[in-house]
């Protein structure tokens, strides 16, 4: 699959751009090129000619193009343990030295979820990734899922896109020269001229491959080194890389491997499978059995399977599936994916009460968030003597991975049978699903809507005051967290504060990169702050007045720069 973990592709200049710069070439204005570093292993994008202020500035035009498709998923549960995958990550590529302060506070560092069943993930200018939720299905363990992160953090922090950009610009002169004399020889020998235009094209499309190919080989030796560093299995990018060729095996027949943006599959299998043999990662792992798929990754990818726009065939499958589970015929977490899979296909499907029986399941399954080791069995209560001294170190830690793998997948559970109910329009029930003390994005969330969604009964002004003051505490530890924005502005409208609500709403707008949209409501905050009769929240007001002009003159640069 050549466009996994591919970077997003510029549009090109304008004709009138071209011809300029092709007037520049013939005079003799060609730009000087670009120095080669060197070493035994170079880094590719140390000499990239363009800032990381532009970088990040055409990341954000494509990253409003991400937030406003349709495609895009602001999922509570696989954002945050993407982010459990992802935040290590960064921490490794920070100790490396990979991960510079500079770019870290330019650059963006944020994963988007898509819809899309692809197997396919990239990195665009900036530091945004996208990520599909088909390769999220598709990973058996969070080791792939890092594997993939760490690709496409090593094209940010190698900053292989500016670099890409500053070679499509060093062979512009050259290959617009080669175009107009083509162009001039066509005029007495067609042949000759289209022969010379198309020999042009070639020469720089086969240097963009190769410099491409060159970038995917260094961000798979990098981000091998990254994953392993941040504690993950470095199999993990093994296991992913025999994945794809499964996967491309239909429709890639491995010829004409150089005409590639990426190696061929089966080259960056044995070079991953090289790595491990000569031991080139922090710890040594080259002989590691495969893990065991864990419970936590077998719900998350289900969920993904599920969430990636299926058919209706697809769900009722899974929902078939599930009713007919046997518990004796498979492991913990293979039942725990088919019966997190089958309830969440019924609600998809509408069918509340299967969805709630399946959740049932599953909860019984994996046991209660605070009742984790079996009934009466010592040696796996934290507490116990048994624990500390009747066990082996290495029994130990794998007893104490296992009690948290549970405990992590009752919570997820519980959290789904609150979806569940919530989207039965029973909010109530929802609420009493989620620990009100949680201060996870999940429960933060889900049971702000849960509250809101609440009918029928008179509003508690104290359950609101709180519910108000935990999404204000959020919104100003994660300012840039659209959907918590827009809970925040339903929250005040339903206590009355108008102006609070508009400009939680214009928040939400410009995290997104909606500046119109952004100064739009901020607009109407003025405009109510003015015509409000009494007295009227001056610090709010003066909160509003400067963000609207920062708003406005972000809105007047983006407009510049269409």
């Amino acid at each position: 699959m050549t466009s996994l973990f591919r970077p997003k592709r510029i549009a090109p200049p304008c004709k009138r751009a071209l011809l300029a710069l092709t007037l520049a070439v013939l005079s003799g204005t060609c730009a000087a090129p670009l120095t080669a570093q060197t070493g035994d292993l170079p880094t590719l994008g140390d000499n990239a000619d363009i800032s990381l202020s532009l970088e990040r500035k055409i990341g954000e035009r494509i990253a409003r193009d991400l937030y406003r498709d349709p495609d895009y998923l602001d999922d509570p549960l696989l954002i945050e343990y993407v982010q459990s995958i992802w935040q290590p990550l960064l921490g490794a590529a920070r100790q490396r030295g990979e991960l510079t302060p500079e770019l870290e506070q330019r650059f963006a560092f944020e994963v988007l979820l898509g819809r899309d069943r692809s197997i396919n993930a990239f990195a665009v200018p900036g530091g945004y990734l996208g990520l599909n939720l088909g390769l999220i299905g598709v990973a058996s363990s969070a080791d792939e899922l890092a594997a993939v992160l760490a690709h496409e953090l090593t094209h940010v922090t190698q900053r292989h896109i500016a670099r890409q950009i500053s070679k499509q610009n060093q062979q512009s002169p050259l290959l617009l020269a080669t175009l107009l004399l083509g162009l001039l020889v066509a005029g007495k020998n067609p042949e000759a001229g289209n022969a010379l235009i198309t020999g042009g094209q070639g020469v720089a499309a086969a240097s963009q491959l190769g410099f491409s190919r060159d970038a995917e080989r260094e961000a798979d030796r990098i981000g091998f080194a990254v994953m392993t560093q941040a504690g993950f299995d470095p199999l993990g990018f093994v296991g992913l890389f025999e994945k794809l060729q499964q996967a491309a095996r239909l429709n890639d027949n491995g010829s004409f491997p150089y005409l590639r943006t990426h190696p061929l599959t089966t080259e960056r299998i044995a070079q991953a499978r090289q790595r491990l043999v000569l031991g080139d990662t922090p710890q040594s792992a080259g002989t590691a059995p495969p893990q065991p798929l864990q419970i936590e990754h077998a719900l998350m990818a289900a969920r993904a399977r599920v969430l990636s726009n299926p058919g209706a065939d697809s769900l009722r499958a899974w929902l078939s599936q599930a009713q007919a589970s046997d518990s004796a015929s498979a492991s913990q977490a293979t039942q725990a994916a088919v019966l997190y899979a089958g309830a969440l296909a019924a609600m998809q499907l509408r069918d509340f009460d299967q969805a709630l029986v399946l959740a049932s399941r599953l909860r019984r399954l994996v046991g209660e968030p605070t009742d984790i080791a079996a009934p009466g069995s010592l040696a796996t209560r934290p507490g116990s003597s048994v624990l500390n001294t009747a066990l082996p170190p290495d029994a130990l830690g794998k007893r104490a991975g296992a009690r948290a793998q549970n405990q992590r997948a009752a919570r997820l559970a519980s959290l789904l049978q609150a979806q569940l109910a919530l989207a039965a329009g029973q909010a109530g029930r929802a609420v009493a699903q989620i620990d009100a003390n949680a201060n996870a994005r999940p429960e933060v969330i889900l049971r702000a809507q849960a509250l809101l969604a609440e009918t029928g009964t008179a509003p508690d002004v104290a359950v609101d005051r709180a519910l108000t003051q935990q999404l204000q505490s959020w919104v100003l530890e994660h300012p840039r967290d659209a959907a918590a924005w827009q809970l925040l502005a339903a929250a005040y409208t339903r206590q009355n504060q108008g102006l609070r609500a508009i400009r939680a709403e214009a928040e939400s707008h410009a995290v997104r990169f909606d500046y119109a949209a952004a100064l739009d409501r901020f607009k109407a905050a003025q405009l109510l702050a003015r015509n409000t009769a009494g007295a009227v929240d001056l610090i709010e007001a003066s909160i509003i007045d400067t963000r609207a002009r920062q708003v406005e003159a972000a809105l007047k640069e983006q407009l510049l720069d269409r």
